[in-house]
């Protein structure tokens, strides 16, 4: 054997060996999420008796109990979930297990070697490995979602892996790990889930914009474009206004077409609830146009808060 071919043996072995070191010292984190479905989802002892899983995993949101490292399983109690960021947030009392370190996504890279984790309904560790494919800017979750970066790791989502983290070459948890489309991987950034459990921890929910109206989508003539110098393709015309509310005390009225909102063009009413559902804008007043009878208008609306639906 060369030394070059001894060298490189060496260097796998070691590569190899941290591998499993980092597994079982960041392991100790991760909890499987026992919540009515067949197959247990992971989640992450995130802070100190926080727990986070992903939420699109749970079939219920009470009667949860968490199966640890040791294999005892132990009560928690839903403190908030928010759908649009796939992030569900639970408190649990004396658990003896270590938190993860929380590392920062921004640090990941193309390439880099990456681990996802899970733990079963029997509390055995898994793991499985890639490298980080696709690394992004921010995004929208197809339900408004605000994610601060799309980071796709080429890893296989095995059943349960759900909720469970990603972790870089240093051991941090940078992140954790829900079903993209066709079932594979996205990871949900670290700055993400901290936001969201952060909203949670202070009001058990995620504030989201509301104003009281209606709306469909509509089409722009060309000749209404040109001659109000509009860019936008279309906007959403009002069909309906909430006596009393935001809108309505704003003077928004039926047949009215918003096309700009705080700045931002629209062209669907989409655009419309992406906006609101940041929360950023809830108690703060914003300048709307619309089109009036052939005009354009300009509204401030003070941006109202969602009514939480029943669960």
């Amino acid at each position: 054997m060369s030394s070059s071919t001894f060298d490189m043996s060496n260097a796998l072995v070691a590569l190899s060996n941290n591998l499993a070191d980092t597994v079982e010292q960041v392991g100790d984190a991760v909890v499987a999420v026992n919540a009515g479905t067949r197959i247990s989802p992971s989640g992450i002892h995130w802070r100190d008796g926080i727990i986070v899983t992903s939420d699109e995993s749970l079939q219920r949101y009470d009667e949860i109990t968490v199966t640890l490292s040791n294999g005892t399983n132990v009560p928690v109690i839903l403190i908030g979930h928010d759908a649009s960021t796939d992030v569900a947030v639970f408190k649990v009392e004396n658990a003896q297990i270590p938190v993860a370190k929380i590392g920062d996504a921004k640090t990941l890279k193309v390439g880099h070697l990456v681990l996802g984790l899970a733990r079963s309904s029997e509390g055995d560790i898994r793991a499985a490995m890639g490298a980080v494919s696709v690394v992004s800017g921010s995004w929208r979750s197809m339900s408004g979602g605000d994610i601060d970066q799309f980071i796709r790791p080429d890893i296989t989502l095995y059943p349960g892996f759900a909720g469970g983290p990603l972790i870089n070459a240093a051991g941090d948890v940078v992140g954790m790990n829900t079903s993209g489309r066709r079932g594979t991987a996205l990871t949900i950034p670290a700055s993400t889930v901290n936001r969201v459990v952060d909203q949670l921890l202070a009001k058990g929910r995620i504030a989201r914009g509301y104003l009281g109206l209606g709306m469909q989508p509509v089409r722009l003539p060309k000749s209404l474009k040109t001659a109000l110098n509009l860019t936008s393709v279309g906007g959403v015309i009002v069909v309906n206004v909430e006596p009393n509310g935001p809108a309505d005390n704003a003077g928004v009225l039926i047949g009215d077409v918003l096309v700009s909102f705080d700045g931002t063009s629209l062209d669907d009413t989409g655009d419309v609830l992406a906006l609101l559902n940041s929360g950023d804008r809830v108690g703060k007043t914003v300048k709307v146009q619309v089109i009036r009878a052939g005009a354009l208008v300009e509204l401030e609306i003070a941006v109202g808060e969602r009514p939480m639906r029943e669960e």
